[in-house]
């Protein structure tokens, strides 16, 4: 099956250069970037780091020059270059690189001419923005994600050892780094997970756990695992203390999620029915 074409437009006023590994790592997660463009006033000093990196990651750079102070004219050329594209019919989906609210009604209109809209900006970026888009990555939780991973030391003080002894506290107790900004709050994941659960077909009350991957990627934009301090799915999940995960009975590698029979909240429920009931037999008597 042919991969998806992807346009990358990327807001050079609103993005730092130290991300575009990430983000050309991430559109390819999804397809291939077709499009390669950054916007800006290139004649300006701040612009000097993407200068660097432009050639060497085939990045088209197009001039938009300020004409008016306090007016930003480089959104304007981006969403302009955005609906030409989309005319010409050469592209599947849109990746929008920019912390910037401005562009949520491009991304809503891309979206209802059947394109799939990739959002990237940190963790500053407006909620409008990010509900837009089908999917959203936090590029500074992608950075620090990977320097996790790779153990790789930042600004002199972030040693291998000190980054895992951050990563073992988000995972104490299940807990999770979900006081950003803008991003989906754990409890929330944790609810919705909850009623996929319950409402799932079948006695035993279990989901395929790519399905559940799956839903809560549709259901919020943001949804990343990393974004709690985690590579996997199967890791995320195993944090909550209320799910049951099993691999397939039948010598497969797939893997299954339920409800815990014994879980905190089923213990309560139960003592509460409980209580009822015997608060209606002492009644009768």
């Amino acid at each position: 099956m042919d991969e998806k074409r992807f346009a990358v437009l990327i807001d050079a006023d609103n993005v730092s250069a130290k991300y575009i590994k990430y983000i050309l790592d991430e559109t390819a997660n999804y397809g291939i970037a077709t499009y390669k463009r950054i916007y800006g006033d290139w004649t300006k000093p701040n612009t000097i780091a993407w200068k660097e990196v432009l050639l060497e990651n085939s990045v088209t750079p197009v001039q938009q020059y300020s004409y008016t102070v306090g007016k930003n004219a480089t959104d304007a050329a981006m969403i302009i270059d955005a609906m030409d594209i989309l005319y010409s019919g050469n592209v599947d989906g849109y990746c929008i690189v920019s912390s910037d609210s401005d562009f949520t009604k491009l991304s809503s209109r891309l979206r209802e001419s059947g394109m799939m809209v990739i959002g990237m900006g940190e963790r500053k970026t407006p909620k409008p923005f990010i509900s837009s888009c089908n999917l959203f990555k936090y590029l500074d939780v992608l950075a620090e994600s990977e320097k996790q991973t790779m153990g790789i030391q930042e600004d002199g003080e972030n040693t291998a050892k000190k980054v895992n002894g951050q990563q073992k506290k988000k995972e104490q107790n299940g807990s999770y780094d979900d006081t950003e900004k803008g991003m989906t709050d754990i409890n929330v994941i944790k609810l919705a997970i909850k009623k996929m659960l319950n409402e799932a077909d079948g006695k035993d009350q279990r989901m395929n756990m790519g399905e559940i991957g799956n839903r809560l990627a549709k259901r919020y934009s943001d949804f990343d695992v990393r974004n709690y301090g985690d590579t996997k799915l199967s890791k995320f999940l195993k944090k909550m203390d209320f799910l049951e995960i099993e691999t397939d009975k039948e010598g497969g590698t797939a893997m299954w999620v339920a409800l815990k029979g014994d879980s905190e909240e089923n213990k309560s429920n139960s003592s509460q029915q409980k209580r009822k009931r015997s608060y209606k037999k002492i009644k009768k008597t």
